[in-house]
């Protein structure tokens, strides 16, 4: 079956009827731009566009000390500057708690302070285990970690990856976002992840001018 062919004189007359405006756009990235933390560029962009964040721009740096805390194992600080920043998101979520102090105790066990991580998890998650099931079963995982003098050689020591502090530190990125009103992740990427997809349903259809750089818009 032949492919129906549209020229790229066709398909920019098309593009053209679309009507997108201008304020639509600098949404998208000021959306973008609020939610990855590059406080300075949003705080440039909305001077310069006139695009209001419905955030408070210095938030921004909060919230971004605070993800670099828990990547880099501090949790305690993190925990302090939420606190700090809105104590109802941790009141009112009790599994990213769990999971922050669950990263707490993986710190410990990192830094092979056995006696404190064994009293940390008495003291301070046993009762949570008690009263939820899944909290149970995700302290015993952790916990397990100390049955291997090694624990590079434990089936779960991905627990002690760097991936892991992302992951927490996304779950609580997610948290201050959602109580700040914003979206958990930014518009832009989804929408060229839906443009990409209706290009590849396109190409079985018919050939026409495919756009082959997504950074600047070029066409093949």
């Amino acid at each position: 079956m032949n492919k129906k062919v549209i020229s790229k004189k066709e398909w920019e007359e098309k593009l053209s009827e679309v009507n997108i405006s201008k304020q639509d756009l600098n949404k998208l990235v000021m959306n973008f731009l609020v939610i990855e933390g590059y406080q300075e560029a949003a705080a440039k962009f909305q001077e310069e566009s006139g695009t209001s964040s419905i955030v408070d721009l210095n938030s921004i740096a909060d919230r971004m000390a605070i993800r670099s805390a828990i990547q880099s194992g501090d949790v305690e600080k993190g925990i302090e500057i939420v606190n700090d920043l809105n104590p109802e998101i941790l009141d009112t979520n009790p599994q990213l708690y769990f999971h922050l102090q669950q990263q707490k105790l993986i710190e410990l066990i990192r830094k092979g302070q056995i006696s404190e991580a064994l009293k940390f998890a008495q003291e301070e998650l046993a009762s949570q285990g008690e009263e939820n099931e899944k909290f149970l079963e995700e302290l015993e995982k952790t916990i397990s970690l100390l049955a291997f003098e090694d624990t590079s050689k434990s089936p779960i020591a991905s627990l002690l990856d760097h991936s892991q502090r992302q992951k927490t530190a996304g779950e609580l990125n997610a948290a201050i976002l959602t109580s700040q009103s914003q979206d958990k992740d930014p518009k832009l990427p989804t929408i060229i992840k839906l443009l990409k997809w209706a290009q590849t349903q396109l190409d079985s259809k018919c050939q026409y001018p495919r756009i082959k750089n997504f950074v600047n818009g070029e066409f093949e």
